[in-house]
């Protein structure tokens, strides 16, 4: 039970079902922290190194996003056609590292400051923007990362 990943399909009102939920999910909850602290730290080091103007178009937000959701492509390929990864690897890399490294409620924070602050037309455009790179950079990488494996293998 122990080696085994998380049921999302526990039905929470069968007593025997929530019971087995409790098993094994300590280790998960840490490697969710301590990679989702290791992703935000990296975010604020984005945000230092690269700070934006109030007011100003939220390129390092937008770049941030971007870069996870690019490395999301990767990985998610990596780990499912390639590595038979250890049970961990995913909720630590994949939920807490980028998914602390990613920033979509700053993104929201941010529409909701320009639409508010009479740009809308900013704010609906880097919603756009946004979801349209978040998308684009998951398929194109993961994509990618298939066809090099692909051309690996030969």
């Amino acid at each position: 039970m122990l080696n085994e990943p998380a049921d999302p399909d526990i039905d929470l009102h069968v007593p025997a079902q929530r019971k087995e939920l409790g098993h094994g999910q300590g280790a998960i909850v840490a490697a969710v922290a301590l990679g989702g602290a290791i992703g935000a730290i990296a975010r604020y080091g984005a945000s230092l190194l690269w700070p934006t103007a109030a007011g100003a178009f939220p390129w390092t937000t937008l770049l941030v996003n971007a870069i996870g959701c690019a490395i999301i492509g990767i990985f998610m390929v990596v780990i499912t056609d390639v590595w038979a990864a250890h049970r961990l690897v995913r909720p630590f890399f994949g939920t807490g590292v980028l998914g602390g490294f990613t920033t979509f409620s700053t993104y929201a924070v941010d529409i909701q400051q320009r639409v508010n602050g009479n740009d809308a037309r900013t704010g609906l455009a880097y919603l756009a923007l946004t979801l349209l790179v978040a998308v684009a950079s998951v398929w194109t990488t993961a994509n990618l990362t298939r066809r090099v494996i692909e051309w690996r293998q030969q």
